[in-house]
């Protein structure tokens, strides 16, 4: 693998860090499957594409993304909270519409960003090699979103929702309303996950309604992964996992894919995801099975 394509997978790592944040949130401290990701994923991409063609600075575009992410979180979790639907079948139902909701929001199935300022654009302009520059630009995001998250799962506010999602009955109990605290879990993961689409729009160059076919998929290979790397009882030590778990995931796909010896093609991703993730599930018992 060449060092272009291993900075170019650490890039779309980073990338793709926010959307495994995202997921950690909902499976992971809410206990609430949701498929919405492949959804917002690309509405965060329409989105900034859409405002920054028409004007918009690019981090306010990024911005709005984040909160339209965030409202379609909030659509899933007012079907499942409200109305009691199933978390799964609201989320399903939220991304079919979404894929509607996105042409829509672009008028057409794809928009190119190739002549318009990104939030990149100052970033490429201080001399770095674009090569090294971009994963440096995602990393400091990633980083404040790790802190931001971090604090957030720490504060009161961040442990009545961890609550809620270790024992949602008990601590309905304790006097802590849980369905507000669902809402802004979804809404947050979602929200998250669209700033990862704006990311991957602005990045890219163009902005696509397929662009989140496999985003859960993606997103959950990253937590598996880093869950088998990093074991902690730390919030942070799993946030870590989350991103690092991206990176490798991403690295691992690559390298799967340029080995001439197996013979992959770039068709044969979805695959290698499934053996990347059945790996990463398999090896933990593997060990444990030889200590037994």
């Amino acid at each position: 693998m060449s060092a272009v394509a291993f900075w170019g997978a650490v890039e779309i790592g980073l990338i793709y860090a926010f959307v495994a944040l995202g997921v950690y949130l909902t499976f992971r401290i809410l206990d609430f499957p949701d498929l919405t990701v492949d959804g917002s994923f690309p509405l965060g991409a329409a989105v900034a594409a859409v405002l920054i063609i028409n004007g918009v600075n690019p981090w306010l575009a990024t911005l709005a993304a984040f909160f339209a992410g965030g409202c379609a979180g909030m659509v899933t979790a007012f079907l499942n909270v409200r109305f009691g639907i199933l978390h799964l079948l609201a989320s399903i139902l939220t991304m079919i519409a979404l894929f509607s909701v996105n042409l829509r929001v672009m008028g057409r199935p794809n928009i190119a960003l190739l002549m318009q300022e990104t939030v990149l654009t100052p970033f490429l302009k201080m001399g770095l090699h674009p090569t090294y520059a971009r994963p440096l630009f995602l990393f400091v995001l990633v980083v404040i979103a790790f802190i931001g998250l971090m604090l957030f799962l720490r504060s009161n506010f961040g442990l009545a929702m961890r609550a809620t999602g270790a024992n949602q009955r008990m601590a309905g109990a304790q006097g802590i309303q849980t369905g507000f605290y669902v809402f802004t879990g979804v809404a947050l993961s979602n929200g998250l996950v669209g700033i990862g689409g704006a990311l991957f729009a602005q990045v890219n160059g163009f902005a696509d309604v397929t662009t989140g076919v496999g985003t859960i998929v993606v997103g959950l290979a990253s937590v598996i992964v880093g869950e088998t790397l990093l074991r902690g009882r730390f919030i942070w030590i799993a946030l870590i996992g989350c991103i690092l778990g991206s990176i490798i995931y991403r690295i691992a796909v690559q390298l799967a894919l340029s080995a001439d010896v197996i013979g992959l093609k770039a068709s044969d991703l979805n695959l290698a995801t499934a053996v990347l993730v059945a790996l990463a599930l398999i090896l933990p018992r593997l060990g444990k099975g030889k200590s037994a």
